[in-house]
This record gives structure tokens, C-alpha cells and sequence, in this order.
């Protein structure tokens, strides 16, 4: 019997207990409160308006900018869109409380750059535009081409791809190539095989060769490669991966012509696989002793192990910083399917520049159906003119590490699937703020993405100078990141004057055509 009156007084005492805590936690009472948001250009449709205090108690505005919210009497509401200031205001005894908005500083300068929202309109199966795009940014120098069109075809001319490229096929429709011309007599390289083949070394394109596990150009050897010439490489992944890599010393000369290409592309290729194939094997790696910004300026190159001497680039173990310096010439060459995985989220660019310097001859190069990003700069000073990437499954274009070159005549075609962005700069690692800042200088690219893409991301105090492009058929334009309290971000760099992004013409941006929409700034928590 105790126990049982015991217990009846424990559960009357927590039932007194239950009712006191609710009453003491009676709802307050709410408000109702309406109005408008608007901006620089009128009504913003899709703005945030919450209360300060509890973002889960929202609405967004439709169309005309209004919004309707209930509201814990004695609370704010602030106001909040994609490309505007935030704005709070009382909001506890109002009934009517409406929102203007400013501008952000970098969306604001879209249209005062010279960018515009146009259809360029592109003839049938090419990227040939036919819209009068307006006027240039002036960037001739001794590198850059005077020229009087955005974008990077001649509106008026044969495109400089046609007739040499697989891109010429992919960009009518077609998602193969020509098939390929194969010698009968097929040779073997191994690295051994390079190591021991002298100080010159020739491939010509009465034969076919095939590249066996990771096979260097090695300091002081140069390795000629004639026009018209095919490198097969073994497919593989991890430990069998195949790729060719110039270490630092070291030369390639491949001297393609628009009638004869250099094809390098993996064992059994004829031709016949679609431009979406890929990882089968490796890749192109260029390696210098131009300076790059990572302490202690020298890395050893993503996708080869970390123990091996000759993966190394930037300044040190007996390299002094040669910003001049020349890995060889790559002219008219076709880099296909590579990308293979070497281990964990480790896959090798299709053409991988490690501290190149400006020395380097790069002109008329495609890399077609990467596993991982297209061409990827790490420091360096290379420059680079005529450059295709297309179908990769990664970013189209990257660098990081201080690079600094210049790059004229630019295309990046995504496939319709499995793509990151059709660029994403990264501008130091370690440590972000190390001189010198990745500030290269582009001109006359071309950007078609799909409809999962950013057309460029600018991040980890990344700089770069963007004139005379079209960009086209993405989720979204242009973003910059900007981190909390912090002046090594690529925010700092655009209120720095280190990126500029002017007179380039956008279309077809998924998220919209304002300038809200368009230049992006990716606030990180």
C-alpha cells in the first residue's frame, strides 16, 4: 500500500509540475507584418524576410516583392537577397514595413565594366557568333592578339579549330572523331627505356608508341615527337597508370601542324569512342622551375607519388626560380580519355603544368573527355594561346599556386552531365596570402556549360583579369568567395583591383540575367 500511494503522489506531483512549466511557457502573441522589397532595379522577387531572431519564422517575396510574415510580437524582421546589403527594421507593432535594399559593390560593377546580357548567337552546329557584341577591352601587348571581337572565334573567319581537332566533330554534333591512322609497327617505352635512350630522342609518325606505366623526360633529354605522330598509353589505374611527364630540365617538342596533329590517347583507340569516355589512362605533365607562392616553393605534382625525385617543380633541390624557363613546344596536340585514378579523389589533369614558365611554347592543344580537369596550372608564368577543353568530368579550366601567365583564345565546352565548373581558380595553400598572387591575364574565351555548372570561381585569394569573353549556358556566372573577417579571400582581391572582369558577354545563365544573378559573391560561414 505505500508503495502504491508513493508512487500516485509522484505522478499527481509531476503532473502539477507539467502544468506550471506550461503555463509558464504560454505562446507570446504575434503580429502580422507586410510589405514590399525592392532594389536598385525594382521589386526583388525571391528576397528572404525573417524574423532577427529565428530564421525558420520566414517568407519570401513573389513577384511584385511583397511578403507576408507572423512574427513574435517584440521582434525584428531583416530582410535579406542574393547580391544586396542586409537590411533590419522593427517590426513588432507595424503592419506595414517595407525593405530597400543597396547593391553589393561587386554584382554593381557588372554593368559598369562593359558586361552585358546578349545572345551571341552562335551559327548552326559551331561557336561562331554572329550578334554585334559591342566593343572590345584593349589588351594587346606583346603576347595578347589585337583583335576587335569577344569571344574566342573570328566572327569573320574559319575557326581555328576546323579540320585538326576531334572538338571540330564534337562542336557539328558529332561525338566522335575521325578515326585514327595506326602504324602497324608499335614500340614500347618504359621508363627504362627513356632513361637509357641518350640526351635526343626522336618519334616519328611511321610508328606507334606506347607509353608503359609513368615514363619521364628527364633533366637535360629532349624528345622530339614529329607532326602526324600517335602515342597510345596502357590502361591502368593506381600503380598501372600510364602518362607522360617532362620533368624539370627536361623537353618535349612536339611540333604538331593543322594537317598532321600529335594524338595521345590510350591503348586501342581508333577513333571510334564517343568524346564522354574517359580515365583510361593518365595524361600530359609539364614540370619547370618557375616560382610559385607555396612555402617552401617546391611541390611535388598531383597524380605521381610522392617519393619520386622527378615529380617535383618550383624552385629548390638544385633549381634556382627561371621564370623564362622552357619545357619545350606543344603546337597542334590532342590529349583524349585520360584521367585515370591513381588513388583516393587523385585522378591526373589531361594536360598538368606545373611551375612552367613563360619560356614554354603552348598553342593549338585540346584536351577532350578528362576524368579530371581539362588543363590545370600550378604557379608558374606559362603562357598559352588557342586552348580546347571538352567533355571532362571535372572543372574545365584551374590553376592555383600564384600562377601568372597569360591565355588568349580560350574554349571550354562541358558536356551535358557529370561536369563541375568551366573554370574554378584557386589562388594559394599554404599559406593563402604568399606572394606572389595568382594573377593571370585571359582574354577571348568561350564558355559553354550545361545546366549544373558556374561558369567561373574565383576562391583562397585567387585573382585573374577575364576581358572579351562569352560565357554561356550555366547554373551560374561568376562567384567570389568572401570569408568572415578576412583580407585573403578572392573578395579582398576584387576591392583590391586584382580581379577584373570586363566587357564580356553572358547568356543563358541559369540563375537568372541580372547582375544579382550574374557576379556572385559566396559569403562562407
Amino acid at each position: 500500500m505505500y508503495r502504491f500511494f508513493r508512487t500516485a503522489l509522484g505522478v499527481m506531483g509531476l503532473f502539477c509540475l507539467l502544468v506550471i512549466i506550461g503555463c509558464e511557457e504560454e505562446a507570446l502573441p504575434t503580429v502580422t507584418v507586410s510589405g514590399t522589397v525592392t532594389g536598385t532595379n525594382g521589386p526583388i522577387e525571391g528576397a528572404t524576410v525573417f524574423q532577427s531572431d529565428n530564421e525558420n519564422v520566414n517568407a519570401l517575396t513573389d513577384a511584385t516583392g511583397t511578403y507576408s510574415i507572423n512574427i513574435t510580437e517584440g521582434s525584428t524582421i531583416t530582410a535579406k537577397a542574393q547580391g544586396f546589403t542586409t537590411l533590419t527594421a522593427e517590426g513588432n507593432t507595424a503592419q506595414s514595413v517595407d525593405f530597400a535594399l543597396d547593391i553589393r559593390d561587386f554584382p554593381a560593377s557588372f554593368a559598369t565594366s562593359g558586361n552585358q546580357v546578349l545572345d551571341p548567337v552562335f551559327l548552326p552546329g559551331s561557336i561562331q557568333p554572329t550578334a554585334d557584341m559591342g566593343a572590345v577591352r584593349d589588351v594587346s601587348s606583346d603576347f595578347f592578339t589585337d583583335v576587335d571581337y569577344k569571344g574566342a572565334i573570328d566572327p569573320d573567319g574559319t575557326p581555328w579549330y576546323a579540320g585538326w581537332s576531334f572538338y571540330d566533330n564534337i562542336i557539328a554534333g558529332n561525338l566522335r572523331p575521325d578515326p585514327l591512322v595506326i602504324p602497324s609497327n608499335i614500340i614500347t617505352v618504359s621508363d627504362a627505356d627513356m632513361q637509357a635512350a641518350g640526351d635526343e630522342v626522336y618519334w616519328t609518325s611511321d610508328n606507334l608508341y606506347l607509353l608503359d606505366g609513368f615514363v619521364f623526360v628527364n633533366e637535360g633529354q629532349t624528345l622530339y615527337i614529329e607532326a602526324g605522330t600517335v602515342i597510345y598509353a596502357k590502361a591502368g589505374e593506381a600503380s598501372n597508370a600510364s602518362a607522360l611527364i617532362v620533368a624539370r630540365g627536361g623537353t618535349l617538342m612536339a611540333l604538331g601542324t593543322a594537317e598532321a596533329p600529335i594524338i595521345f590517347t590510350y591503348e586501342g583507340d581508333t577513333g571510334e569512342f564517343q568524346a564522354s569516355l574517359r580515365g583510361q589512362w593518365g595524361g600530359l605533365i609539364l614540370l619547370g622551375s618557375a616560382g610559385l607562392n607555396s612555402a617552401p616553393g617546391l611541390s611535388a605534382i598531383e597524380g605521381i607519388p610522392t617519393g619520386e625525385a622527378r615529380g617535383l617543380y618550383g624552385v629548390g633541390e638544385g633549381y634556382a626560380q627561371d621564370d623564362d624557363d622552357s619545357s619545350g613546344v606543344l603546337r597542334y596536340v590532342s590529349i583524349r580519355h585520360g584521367g585515370t585514378l591513381i588513388g583516393g579523389d587523385n585522378e591526373i589533369n589531361g594536360l598538368t603544368l606545373g611551375g612552367v614558365g613563360r619560356g614554354t611554347t603552348l598553342e593549338y592543344i585540346e584536351v577532350i573527355g578528362n576524368r579530371d580537369d581539362g588543363i590545370e596550372w600550378f604557379g608558374g608564368t606559362a603562357d598559352a594561346k588557342y586552348l580546347i577543353v571538352a567533355y571532362c568530368g571535372d572543372d574545365g579550366i584551374d590553376y592555383d599556386e600564384g600562377y601568372r601567365g597569360n591565355n588568349q583564345f580560350v574554349i571550354v565546352h562541358q558536356g551535358p552531365a557529370d561536369a563541375d565548373r568551366c573554370s574554378e581558380f584557386d589562388g594559394g595553400t599554404d599559406p593563402e596570402t604568399a606572394m606572389p598572387y595568382a594573377i593571370p591575364t585571359f582574354s577571348n574565351m568561350t564558355f559553354v556549360g550545361n545546366p549544373s555548372t558556374r561558369a567561373m570561381t574565383l576562391r583562397d585569394n585567387a585573382g585573374g583579369k577575364f576581358y572579351n569573353s562569352i560565357f554561356t549556358n550555366s547554373n551560374r556566372g561568376i562567384d567570389i568567395e568572401n570569408l568572415p573577417n578576412s583580407d585573403s579571400d578572392a573578395y579582398q582581391q576584387w576591392k583590391d583591383g586584382n580581379i577584373v572582369i570586363e566587357n564580356n558577354v553572358f547568356f543563358n545563365i541559369g540563375a537568372g540575367d541580372r547582375n544579382t544573378d550574374l557576379f556572385v559573391i559566396s559569403d562562407v560561414d
